[in-house]
């Protein structure tokens, strides 16, 4: 073999040929974090803050905090492509800056999830150190009076007995209707997807409005707890159905192969092997459906009513929800209202975490399920 097909054979550039042989080739590093990589973060962090601030102060006045944060991330990019570009190849410059990008995108997010409860809590703290904000109702307290007094006990108890409803309504129907579309291919089964995804965006309003002028004003249903949680349902069911219907997708058909194999039944098949293979991928389907029924304010608004008082019958009277009440408090111009507004809000967050993490265990399975 020549030279210069050892040369090719190598890909080594022309030069002395007994050291270029012998030269390890360089390989790039796809993990671990080097010193120069942290130096390279923290100068164009720096340079980009610095280079922001002469822009918005100098040239382009800019009052916005959020207009700051996006020119000055848009530069944090710039200036880190540059930096790497120095000393690495472009195929590694588009792999850091990729990489800088989404480690952003998801600290943003984050971030931003942290300000929402941390704000929340802040500003409902006041309310929360009362014992009484959680066993009493607003019966017997009024905007002017202080937060020792009244509480959202009945708000508390109208979200799990709407969500309750809703669920018993929901949960049931959307599997029914994800069996069907998995099991049963064909036009209707089409027809009926198609729908489904429609619904899922349909506004929350319309929901309400729906309920509103069927069972309200067409067949004369007082506003109550039972109306409210006919219009979640509307709102939770596209929701459940489309999860269920993935999840139902990604069992294998090797499992229900070897169940028809052993003489079982279609139906059979589904109840015995399919829904129990797909057990934790439908809570998560239900959670999902949970979280979009239970803070829904609008349909609430137009079917349930406003009561301040405790209500626990959801097919009489007015049963007032945790979003509406939220809704309730914060339009008040009095602080004490708005501190239990905001305190409503956390108490929500804590009960749909509460919620989740009840469904996640309930829906899980063992070591030895496994």
């Amino acid at each position: 073999m020549t030279t210069t097909e050892i040369r090719e054979t190598h890909l080594v550039p022309p030069g002395d040929d007994a050291t270029e042989a012998r030269r390890p080739e360089a390989r790039r590093l796809v993990g671990g974090t080097r010193l120069a990589d942290l130096l390279g973060l923290v100068g164009a962090a720096v340079g980009a803050v610095a280079l922001t601030a002469l822009l918005v102060t100098q040239i382009f006045p800019v009052a916005s905090g959020i207009a700051f944060t996006v020119i000055a991330l848009g530069l944090f990019v710039g200036l880190y492509a540059l930096l790497v570009s120095l000393d690495e190849r472009p195929v590694a410059v588009r792999d850091r800056v990729a990489m800088v990008v989404v480690h952003t995108l998801a600290f943003t997010v984050l971030l931003t999830i942290v300000f929402i409860v941390t704000f929340t809590f802040a500003r409902g703290l006041p309310a929360l150190v009362h014992p009484n904000f959680f066993v009493e109702d607003m019966s017997l307290a009024g905007p002017l009076d202080p937060l020792e007094l009244g509480g959202v006990a009945h708000a508390i108890m109208g979200t799990l007995i709407q969500i309750t409803i809703a669920l018993a309504i929901t949960v049931p129907l959307g599997l029914t209707a994800a069996v069907f579309l998995s099991e049963i291919p064909g036009p209707f089964a089409r027809f009926v997807r198609t729908i489904v995804e429609a619904m899922t965006a349909l506004p929350s309003i319309v929901a309400g409005l729906f309920v509103y002028a069927t069972f309200i004003l067409a067949l004369g249903v007082e506003k109550s707890g039972l109306a409210a949680a006919l219009a979640i349902s509307i709102m939770m069911l596209p929701i459940m159905i489309r999860s269920a219907d993935v999840v139902l997708r990604l069992v294998p058909g090797t499992l229900k192969e070897a169940a028809y194999a052993l003489g079982s039944s279609q139906w059979r098949t589904v109840w015995q092997v399919v829904l129990p293979t797909s057990r934790s991928g439908l809570t998560t389907g239900v959670i999902l459906a949970t979280a979009r029924g239970i803070g829904e304010t609008s349909p609430v608004l137009l079917t349930s009513g406003f009561t301040a008082s405790m209500n626990l019958d959801p097919t009489t009277g007015p049963m007032v929800s945790l979003p509406l009440a939220v809704f309730q408090f914060v339009k008040s111009p009095e602080p004490t209202m708005i501190a239990r507004g905001f305190g409503t809000a956390a108490v929500l967050m804590f009960l749909v975490v509460l919620l989740f993490a009840l469904a996640r265990f309930i829906g899980g399975r063992t070591r030895k399920e496994r």
